[in-house]
């Protein structure tokens, strides 16, 4: 049985691990591995994701099955470019599931969460960015009623890639 709750200090490590590895298997294909190595060590290193949790800016819901982290969903400040996003808006920053718990209902849950917070905070909607060629997240944004509302570079590493943005008003 999956459980959720919000990441506590000392899952920082397991759940870096987590985010790295699921970045890899979806997108390392992608990179050299002198990017791929940059972006992992900035983005999940010690002060990366582990660091977020617990600073008030940011919300980390996790996903746990026996004691292994399956998934996780952290909402935090929003740094999209305005225009096109619209003022206010909360940021969905990163929705991941490991590839054997894809097809369980994680990602629906851990959205679900996000869509909470960001009503929560009384934001008017709700944005986030996701790799133009990642079809399959693209189609699962879409039925929440994200539609694509401009584009962002996303840099891994040196290489720039072209993320589209995608908005829900709440």
């Amino acid at each position: 049985m999956i459980e959720y709750r919000d990441a506590r200090p000392e899952d920082g490590p397991a759940l870096a691990k987590m985010a790295a590895d699921s970045f890899i298997e979806t997108f390392g294909h992608l990179y050299r591995k002198e990017d791929l190595d940059s972006f992992l060590s900035d983005a999940f290193g010690p002060a990366g994701l582990p660091a977020e949790i617990g600073d008030p800016a940011y919300r980390i819901r996790i996903a746990i099955d026996h004691g292994a982290v399956a998934g996780f969903c952290k909402m935090g400040p929003c740094g999209l470019p305005t225009p096109p996003v619209p003022g206010g808006a909360a940021e969905l920053k990163q929705l991941y599931v490991l590839s054997p718990w894809k097809g369980q209902g994680i990602a629906q849950a851990l959205m679900e969460w996000g869509i909470a917070c960001a009503r929560e905070a009384k934001a008017p909607h709700l944005v986030l960015s996701v790799y133009s060629d990642n079809h399959r997240a693209r189609r699962f944004y879409a039925r929440y009623g994200l539609v694509e509302i401009g584009s962002n570079v996303f840099m891994v590493g040196e290489q720039a890639d072209d993320d589209r943005i995608y908005c829900v008003a709440l």
